[in-house]
């Protein structure tokens, strides 16, 4: 797997080529602003960018808009935010596009190498790696019009978790159901939010994206 990493601090941007080439992973390019990372994505494009939100020389939005430039010049390039904030505005933008292959996780939150390469891997396979904190500042506001509104409580759980990543066996645990109730509701989900029968793990993405996006 490529990876190229944009993050303007020399010791976190060194720890995580280490930790990534580490675990057989290969990163063509680290880097430590917006530019380089276009340059960087446009050379060689990678499986994945991880990029930090707040970047030289301003550090506000120029990780993200260039992550969303990369996106535009190469459709379904998966996109692993970091962050110290929820950004809820540029988080937005970056699902608006409603493809794969997106992940979005606050730096503090990160608890240990294996969450963070799981987080990797997932959102590099077209899958969504969402920190629960996120989604919670995203559907703050959530809206109360369009099919999402449509969802029970119940489905609103299932699509939280699936929207962290989390497997069905892992939503059973965590709701204390059977892996029979959280298929129901998977299949009650796609139904509402009109996903035509495909490939599992792309509607899973797809409705991910559907909820966060009425956010």
């Amino acid at each position: 797997m490529r990876v190229v990493i944009a993050e303007d601090l020399f010791l976190l941007r060194d720890g995580l080529t280490r930790l990534l080439e580490a675990n057989g992973m290969k990163v063509t390019a680290a880097v430590e602003n917006g530019e380089q990372l276009l340059a960087a994505v446009a050379a060689d494009r990678p499986d994945i960018a991880v990029v930090d939100v707040r970047l030289p020389p301003s550090f506000t939005d120029e990780g993200l808009r260039a992550a969303l430039a990369a996106r535009q010049a190469n459709p379904g390039l998966p996109v692993l935010v970091l962050s110290q904030f929820v950004e809820q505005l540029y988080a937005r933008e970056l699902l608006a596009g409603s493809s794969g292959g997106i992940g979005y996780l606050l730096k503090d939150r990160v608890l240990d190498g294996a969450q963070f390469l799981d987080a990797v891997r997932r959102v590099a396979q077209g899958g969504t790696a969402m920190d629960p904190e996120v989604i919670t500042r995203l559907l703050t506001h959530n809206s109360s019009a369009g099919p999402v509104s449509t969802l029970s409580p119940r489905e609103r759980q299932v699509l939280g978790l699936m929207a962290e990543g989390r497997s069905n066996a892992a939503i059973a645990q965590q709701l204390v159901i059977t892996e029979r109730a959280v298929a129901k509701h998977t299949a009650s989900i796609f139904v509402r939010l009109d996903l035509q029968p495909s490939d599992d793990d792309n509607r899973r993405v797809l409705a991910v994206l559907a909820y966060l996006n009425n956010s």
